[in-house]
């Protein structure tokens, strides 16, 4: 029987390529989005390639729709071997910007949405014994940007969860926890920031905007080798998650390994500290 795996935010970009790619590796593939009528992106790339995968409605802010998705897979397989928490949503705003409502949602897409859906396949998960629990971050989870305090604070909060989930859960019923950090990827970064301050109230005249055109300016012009392609992230994912010992964090080029690595040169994986806090902690 192959292992399955349960993809979150499957309808553009990032996810598609990760529902093909576990596909091809043979995994049995759940493939989730919110909205099934934005579907035709995937269903595309999947007969491109060749390969299948059953598509679930999941909304990582409805507790309901998620609990839906985990019991049907569960009724129909008996088990979740994977989670890959892809969804997710970028947002630029400075500190004095930014209304609260707005953080709220960036908050609830980028971290309670990881967290709910974890809760949801945990059980399951810790009864088999085994299981590997993989989430989407960014170099901003570990390193903060300029105008992305609340992206960035919602991605620390991710990987705070994850780190501290594996320091116990690890060791306690063999579950496996990765955080991805990836940099940034090729999907038109300046137009899809423009997209996200148009539809949060656009550009704000004051003393901000010079500098938020110079940040964006900087992200357009960056040379060859920051900007992966959706297919790259993609794969350095399922490497991670077809390890043997899989990391419990790891960057997906050498700009953002580089641009993290004040952060993480002597543990680049995150093992070491896992297996530090375990020790110190629970012995």
């Amino acid at each position: 029987m192959p292992r399955n795996i349960l993809i979150t935010g499957t309808s553009t970009g990032l996810g598609i390529a990760l529902a093909v790619q576990a596909a091809q590796a043979g995994f049995k593939v759940y493939a989730t989005m919110r909205d099934l009528t934005r579907r035709a992106a995937l269903d595309t790339a999947l007969e491109s390639a060749g390969v299948a995968a059953e598509v679930l409605q999941l909304d990582v802010r409805d507790t309901a729709s998620i609990q839906t998705a985990v019991d049907h897979i569960i009724a129909a397989d008996g088990h979740i071997d994977v989670l890959l928490n892809n969804a997710g949503a970028g947002y630029v705003r400075t500190t004095e910007q930014a209304p609260e409502d707005e953080v709220t949602w960036v908050m609830d897409v980028n971290f309670h949405g990881v967290a709910r859906c974890v809760k949801a396949v945990m059980p399951h998960m810790r009864q088999a014994r085994a299981g590997h629990i993989v989430t989407i971050s960014s170099v901003g989870g570990l390193v903060g940007q300029p105008f992305n305090e609340f992206y960035c604070a919602a991605k620390f909060a991710v990987e705070g969860y994850m780190e501290s989930m594996a320091s116990y859960i690890t060791p306690s019923f063999g579950i496996n926890f990765t955080v991805v950090e990836p940099g940034g990827i090729a999907t038109e970064f300046a137009n899809n920031v423009m997209k996200q301050i148009g539809e949060t109230g656009g550009l704000i005249e004051d003393e901000y905007l010079p500098i938020l055109q110079s940040y964006i300016g900087s992200r357009e012009g960056r040379d060859e080798g920051v900007f992966q392609t959706a297919d790259e992230v993609a794969e350095v994912t399922l490497n991670a998650i077809l390890s043997d010992t899989p990391p419990l964090r790891t960057r997906t080029s050498e700009w953002s390994e580089n641009l993290c690595r004040l952060k993480t040169d002597l543990d680049p994986t995150g093992l070491k500290l896992r297996d530090k806090v375990s020790a110190e902690f629970l012995s």
